[in-house]
């Protein structure tokens, strides 16, 4: 009786368990391009979605647009708008920034001059370029030398709260979302303009947000 090696009974039985094994090396499915502003996604859950960004954006805009301390002053007023008081209170999970860059953009373009927004998450940066100035390392530029940097009359607060209602039987979960934001004066802490929005989402929630 012949023995063979060990090593070659172990290729063998290698060999013929990848035989028996589909692997599915097939191309994934195709990238599908929506509109950020329809409602209609094949994923969608009960969290903000683009839809719902696209939306309060476009109707904080108009709505400041409309309100004369901000948009129909003979100065036009400086105001910071970012994430830093925009807080998520929320069960939804969010980039704040997603919110807060859209509108400083949109509301910047369709207010045409009617309102200066000051960059104030990048204050270090602008204050090393003012060093690198005023030490002689580089020279004034060709706008402008002052003494400080541009102070804010106004700046933007807001919350993103939420309430969840789970049905323990057929497991579909509501959720009720409210964006609040408001202007506050920066010299006397009053809120010149102030918004609400809000919406209810019910699904059998199975989206994960990332």
């Amino acid at each position: 009786m012949q023995y063979r090696p060990i090593s070659v009974v172990a290729c063998a039985l290698l060999l013929s368990a990848c035989a028996g094994t589909a692997v599915n090396n097939t191309a994934g499915r195709q990238t599908i391009y929506e509109d950020v502003r329809t409602s209609s996604s094949t994923v969608q859950g009960i969290g903000l979605e683009s839809q719902d960004i696209v939306a309060v954006t476009d109707q904080m805009m108009r709505d400041m647009l409309a309100n004369p301390a901000l948009a129909r002053r003979a100065t036009p007023p400086r105001i910071i708008l970012d994430s830093a008081y925009f807080t998520n209170e929320s069960a939804s999970r969010i980039n704040k920034n997603m919110i807060t860059d859209r509108l400083r953009i949109e509301l910047q373009r369709a207010a045409q001059g009617r309102m200066v927004f000051i960059g104030r998450e990048h204050a270090a940066m602008v204050e090393a370029e003012r060093d690198l100035k005023r030490a002689g390392v580089t020279d004034a530029g060709t706008i402008r030398s002052t003494q400080g940097t541009a102070g804010a009359d106004f700046r933007l607060v807001g919350r993103i709260t939420s309430a969840d209602a789970v049905d323990t039987y057929s497991s579909a979960t509501s959720r009720y979302q409210q964006l609040t934001f408001e202007m506050i004066d920066m010299e006397y802490g009053t809120v010149v303009w102030a918004g609400m929005y809000e919406m209810k989402k019910t699904a059998q929630d199975d989206v994960i947000y990332r």
